[in-house]
Parts: C-alpha cells; structure tokens; sequence
C-alpha cells in the first residue's frame, strides 16, 4: 500500500510541475498590455455578420448525410444531405444553450434552436469566434422558462473591429494559447484520473486478498442491523429534524445540506427502532447505488427508504466496511443485484447476504490506515486540480479580455 501512497504522490508533483511550467509559458500573454493601436472601429453584428437560421433536419436527415446536424449546444444530432452554413461558422444557441458558441469547422446543417454566426468580408472568422466566447449573451436572454434569443437584437451588439491583419495576428496568439491551456487541463485530468485508477485498484487489492486470519462471512454476520429508512413520504416542515435521503450520500461522505425536514414527532416515530447514530454507516440503494459514509455528527435525522442503515457489530471496524462497501468488486455485486422496473433498488435481504472477507482488528486498522493516507493524497491532487481548472478559466478570460480592449 506505501508504494500506492508514493505513486500518487509522485502525480501530484507531476501536476504541480505542469501548471508552473503551464501559467508562466502563458503568462508572457497577459502582461504587460500592449498599447490600443489605431484603426480599430466599433461595428455592429449587423455589419460584420449574417445570422443564418437552422430549420428542421426532417427532410435532409440520413444516416449517408455528408454534413454534421449541429443543435444548440454545438452537439452533432446526426448527418444531413444538404447544408445551410459554411465551414468557419460560429454557432450560438437560439433557444437552450445560449451561451456555449462553438466554431464549425465544416459545412453543417444547423437546426432551428441554433443560430449561425458566418462572418462578412473583412471579419476574420476566428476572431468573431472568439469574441463570441467573451461576450455574455444571457444579457439579451428574452425567455420566461427556456432561456432563448431574438435575432433582430443580436445585429444590435456592438464588436470591437481592428484591421484584418491586426484580427489574424490577434486570433494566432489566442490559438497558440488556448491550446496552451487545452494541454495544460488535460494533463491535471489526466494525473487526476490516474490517481484515482491507483486508489482504485489497491482497494480491490484489499478486498480481494486472503490473509492469514481472514474470516470468510457475509454482511448480516458482521452487523447488529441493515434496515433502510421510511418507505412512505413523510410530511416535511419548514424547520424540524433532518430528513436525509439517498442524494445526502456521495463521495464517501455524508451531505449535510440540501435535505428535507420532519416535526420532532414524525422523527421520534420513524426511529423508534433504527435511530442512526454516529459511527453508524449510511448506504445507498435507490439512485447512486453502492455508495457508503459514516455518519460523522452527533445530531438527531431521519432517513428516506432510498438509504440503508448498517450498524457494524465490534468485530468490523466502521471505516473498513465503508471502504468494503466502497469498493468496486461491491459496486459491481450492488449493480447487478438492482430489482424493480424503472427507479430500481437494492434490497435489503440482498445487502445482508453481500460476501465478505474480514482480517483481525489489528489489521482492519492498518489497511484502514493506508487506504485514508491513500485516499487523502488522491482528494489533496483533485483540489489542486480544481484549483488549477480555475486559473486557467480565469488566465482564458483574461486573455480574451485584452484582445478586444486591444492590449494583447
């Protein structure tokens, strides 16, 4: 297991290493701002652009089609006989997804939610494009539920317009450093990703060994109770008793926020005989399947019927069955135990037959111990990603920033 440790280790200082290398070879971008030249005009979309309307793929939709059928959110929707704009055409969404342009490479066929952007003569295609990823578009949303935009008002929006070759060298260092910045983020995921295979694999290494001592048992055995909560949905108050349902369950933690409340009453009534307490564990079953926590508050809750509460007995440790629970092997036996049509769930009887393989204490504490150093390592590489994730969203926006007040 030390060597699990090491290894994550080794792609957290990977990761660190890529964003130094990554934030300073784009920071020579962002500073210092260059002088606004001369030659730049305030134009119109009117002026520098034609909006081209989808309509409905019906009648060119074919599984032969040469053309992409894009949608709103620049998603392909399947291929068209026919086309309706050019290649170097940005799409932005008429109705939906308002705010996600995306640049067409090839002819397309877009359908009557999406909106193409194709630019005039003298508007660098790119450059509209990217002007597009910097401007806000949910300030002309004019939809009541479905957030959606009006033609004859988008040709009112104002864009900044340099020379065209002030345009090309503008959109070639915003190429070179968007794709700075594409490599950068999928390095982070991908050291990300394999941190979370390597605590992966070494807790189905956990589970699947057998030790001396080792006890083959199964679930009921180890536990002094699995019952799930209320079936029926209880009456909810403003304030009162946290109701915790299956959605309060994730990431090996338990969510205490965005639940539901019961009366005092109600909750003295629906545990008065599985009131969970601190150190018990709550399992899903209905939704997010095979997902366990330990309840780490001492605070008095009900639970929905889509949670399963385990009460170990003394002979497991809570932290290894979570991670027993946690583990691969067992999301695997959990899926394929679901019953029921449509929302289905995992029985209780089916949790307590669930298999098991248990060491002595003495070692449930050790392997507890490396899977949390572990895991603490792989949550430690996740947050710096997000962090990393952050300042390149926030160095993309500044990059956009001056190339449209003319400072890049």
């Amino acid at each position: 297991m030390k060597r699990g440790n090491t290894e994550v280790r080794a792609e957290a200082r990977s990761s660190r290493r890529e964003s130094q290398s990554s934030t300073s070879a784009l920071s020579a971008l962002s500073a210092p701002p260059r002088e606004k030249k001369a030659g730049w005009e305030t134009k119109t979309f009117g002026e520098v652009l034609e909006i081209r309307n989808g309509r409905n793929q019906r009648e060119v939709e074919s599984a032969d089609g040469e053309f992409p059928i894009y949608g709103s959110a620049g998603n392909v929707m399947g291929m068209a006989t026919d086309y309706i704009c050019e290649a170097g055409t940005t799409i932005i969404g008429r109705k939906g997804n308002i705010n996600s342009p995306i640049y067409a490479d090839t002819r397309f066929w877009n359908v009557d939610t999406a909106f193409g952007l194709a630019a005039k003569a003298g508007m660098d295609s790119r450059f509209l494009y990217f002007f597009c990823l910097s401007y806000d578009f949910s300030a002309h949303n004019r939809g009541t539920t479905i957030p959606s935009l009006v033609k004859s008002e988008l040709l009112n929006i104002p864009i900044p317009v340099p020379p065209l070759a002030e345009q090309q060298r503008i959109v070639g260092l915003l190429d070179e450093a968007f794709e700075g910045l594409a490599t950068a983020k999928a390095n982070a995921e991908k050291n990300l990703q394999n941190a979370r295979a390597l605590f992966e694999s070494h807790l189905q290494s956990v589970f699947t060994q057998r030790g001396p001592g080792w006890v083959e048992t199964k679930l009921d055995d180890v536990t002094d109770l699995i019952t799930c909560g209320v079936a029926k949905r209880p009456e909810y108050v403003p304030e009162g008793i946290p109701f915790l349902s299956a959605k309060n369950v994730k990431g090996g933690q338990v969510i205490w926020s965005g639940h539901q409340y019961v009366s005092e009453e109600t909750h003295r009534a629906l545990t008065k005989n599985n009131k969970p307490k601190i150190g018990d564990i709550l399992y899903t079953r209905v939704g997010s399947y095979g997902e366990a926590a330990i309840i780490d508050r001492d605070v008095e809750f009900s639970i929905f019927v889509s949670l399963t509460l385990i009460k170990p007995k003394p002979v497991v440790l809570n932290s290894f069955l979570k991670h027993y629970l946690n583990s691969s092997a067992v999301k695997e036996l959990a899926a394929d135990s679901i019953t029921g049509s449509g929302v289905g769930n995992l029985n209780v009887g089916t949790v307590r037959e669930f298999p098991i393989h248990l060491p002595p204490l003495t070692e449930q504490r050790s392997i507890v111990s490396q899977l949390d150093d572990l895991r603490e390592e792989t949550q430690r590489l996740a947050r710096l990603y997000e962090r990393k994730h952050a300042a390149l969203e926030a160095l993309k926006k500044s990059l956009l920033h001056q190339a449209f007040t003319g400072e890049l």
